[in-house]
């Protein structure tokens, strides 16, 4: 059976690289400080739905992302290894927004998109951590939810196998269609850039990114409608103002620190016991352990 299957993608600051511009006065992350990436289990995501993809022909992989208009930049990236075409929910009221606000407008939005039968995502983001953006998303859209998906084993006659990887063991559920995955980052890596579809879509932009193309490219894209990526907003998904941004998110940020542990200070071992005795010695007597 063909599959249209949505994945849903964040563009994220590499939190590896904190500053002391990352942080805005009003609470929020500012990602214009910070270097962005692929969130990482986001990818483990869209390799299960790539190979969903693999073992369905016909079946279809677009991208869901919500953020500035450079987070197009992760709909190209997912093209590259795969996925058919993308949408960037973007827009100036849905700044700040909380995992109860995000939520709210990416279940808004997948509803506007109408025709699924799977929704895979990350488990968490690496900017949050909160690992609640998938399953409110289930919960506003009334899906089953399957969390901690390491794997999904089979799909057929409209449910789906998967394996989760939870802290003390594994386990094998069985959900029906539609239903909502978030995937971990003990999942398989996704797979690498294909170099044809590099190729293909390297000028696959969205409409704002089209605005500040020379004629001529713009020419190249209107001829090749598949470089066109959609651009949505919040009135476009029928977002209600007061659910979205920072008027819909009760939670706030009050400080962002960036902790690095550095050694001071270090002690070379001799080959035998007593050394080692001295130092566990140590270790009880400053409290290290113990």
């Amino acid at each position: 059976m063909s599959l249209n299957i949505i994945v849903l993608a964040k563009q994220v600051p590499d939190t590896r690289n904190v500053g002391k511009d990352a942080m805005k006065a009003d609470g929020t992350i500012n990602r214009a400080a910070l270097p962005a990436i692929f969130n990482p289990e986001d990818l483990n995501a869209l390799e299960q739905a790539l190979r969903l993809k693999d073992a369905n022909p016909g079946s279809t992989i677009t991208l869901l992302t919500m953020g500035l208009p450079r987070a197009s930049e992760i709909i190209r990236e997912a093209i590259y290894r795969g996925a058919d075409t993308g949408i960037v929910l973007t827009d100036r009221t849905l700044g700040g927004a909380d995992t109860l606000a995000t939520s709210y407008t990416l279940a808004q939005a997948v509803k506007k998109f109408g025709n699924y039968d799977i929704i895979l995502g990350g488990r968490q983001a690496i900017d949050g951590d909160t690992a609640q953006v998938g399953p409110q998303i289930a919960e506003k859209l009334g899906l089953p939810q399957v969390t901690y998906a390491e794997e999904i084993l089979d799909l057929k006659d409209g449910k789906v196998t998967i394996k989760r990887r939870l802290e003390n063991g594994v386990e094998t559920v069985v959900a029906p269609l539609p239903c909502v995955v978030t995937v971990n980052g003990s999942a398989a890596d996704c797979r690498p850039r294909n170099a044809r579809r590099v190729q293909k879509y390297k000028y696959a932009v969205s409409p704002s990114e089209k605005e500040k193309l020379s004629d001529e490219m713009k020419a190249i894209v209107d001829a090749r409608p598949y470089l066109n990526l959609q651009e949505w907003s919040a009135a476009y998904v029928d977002a209600d103002p007061e659910q979205i941004g920072l008027p819909g998110s009760p939670t706030k940020v009050k400080a962002i620190e960036n902790v690095v542990f550095t050694a001071k200070e270090s002690l070379t071992l001799g080959n035998d016991d007593e050394a080692i005795e001295n130092l566990v010695k140590e270790l009880i007597a400053n409290h290290t352990i113990g």
